[in-house]
């Protein structure tokens, strides 16, 4: 609104009889021009979509990143972000069913308008959307959450699901009210407490901690146990296991020194057996052989052999019977007859 007085003193200071002059004319030309691009040419930056006013009145058009050119003085534009933005929600009050206020101090909100759908978000909730579909909604569901619940559940049971709880019912309400505008994630701070109430919390966090270090030390203890049982009891398993292999080894090895005597006493009596046989019959063709070679004739030179081989003399008496038999004479070859 400055520039529109600068225009009008310069307007009249050209305005003079020196106007005759073409030079100065084609300055207020220039000048003119200048205005005019400055009032109208804009610019929308990259994740935006532009959106223009005329009259107070939102007009049914829009523009995409880039330079732009609109009616100066009349028309009006405002960048609407279409990117991923974070919209900060500080010093929520909240009072819990008990009766406590406490103070969520910053709860951070990850939201995206979807470009299609500018228009219509804009002309239902004005270029500040967020105010009314964001903040507002944020504060509203954060005290009906803390109003069903006590302090103890809103500070410690239930604040984990806070997060999810306040996406779900801030995306449930947009889906009616803006489609186009889209929750991604919702993260919320510890709420301030009163400080004899977090001191209270503290030493029964403390208290807390003491018992969980207690039960882990048991549960230590109880560990240390049941592992040197398990181990004592591996340890048996394995001398159980070590001895009946032993013993089963010795069995093993008695069993086959056993086979090994027998399969001993097998190949001697099948030697025996052999041999046996092979006396038996050695002496059966030796008494064959007897038989065929012990003839009369045989038996009469073996006996005038010994006899031959015989130094003894022997007289009267002494001579023995088998001389004294009566055809003894004509046994005993001429040779040999007593003259």
């Amino acid at each position: 609104m400055i520039i529109i007085p600068l225009i009008l003193s310069l307007t009249l200071d050209f305005w003079s009889p020196a106007m005759a002059d073409q030079s100065s004319v084609l300055a207020l030309v220039i000048l003119a021009v200048g205005v005019t691009v400055h009032f109208s040419l804009h610019k929308v930056e990259e994740g935006h979509v532009g959106v223009y006013y005329r009259g107070g009145a939102l007009l049914p058009v829009t523009s995409l990143p880039g330079f732009h050119v609109m009616v100066p003085l009349l028309t009006s534009y405002k960048a609407i972000q279409t990117m991923l933005q974070t919209d900060e929600v500080k010093n929520v009050p909240c009072g819990t069913s008990g009766g406590v206020m406490i103070y969520f101090e910053r709860i951070e909100v990850v939201n995206k308008l979807e470009p299609n759908m500018v228009l219509d978000v804009v002309r239902n909730f004005t270029a500040d959307y967020d105010k009314t579909l964001i903040f507002n909604k944020v504060h509203h569901e954060l005290n009906r959450f803390c109003s069903a619940h006590s302090l103890h559940e809103v500070y410690i049971d239930l604040f984990d699901q806070i997060d999810e709880n306040l996406r779900t019912a801030l995306q449930k309400d947009l889906h009616e009210m803006a489609p186009g505008l889209r929750v991604q994630a919702v993260r919320v701070t510890k709420p301030k407490i009163p400080e004899a109430i977090r001191k209270n919390y503290e030493l029964m966090e403390s208290e807390k901690s003491k018992l969980l270090i207690a039960a882990q030390h048991q549960k230590v203890v109880e560990k240390e146990a049941e592992t040197a049982r398990r181990k004592a009891v591996i340890e048996a398993e394995k001398e159980a296991q070590v001895a009946k292999i032993q013993y089963e080894q010795k069995i093993m090895e008695k069993e086959s020194l056993q086979k090994i005597e027998l399969i001993e006493d097998n190949i001697h009596r099948a030697k025996q057996q052999t041999k046996a046989e092979a006396d038996f019959y050695h002496l059966k063709k030796q008494a064959e052989a007897n038989k065929l070679l012990l003839t009369k004739e045989y038996l009469e030179l073996k006996k005038y052999e010994a006899l031959a081989l015989n130094n003894k003399i022997y007289f009267g008496s002494d001579i023995p019977n088998m001389f004294l038999q009566a055809n003894v004479g004509e046994n005993i070859p001429k040779s040999v007859q007593v003259q």
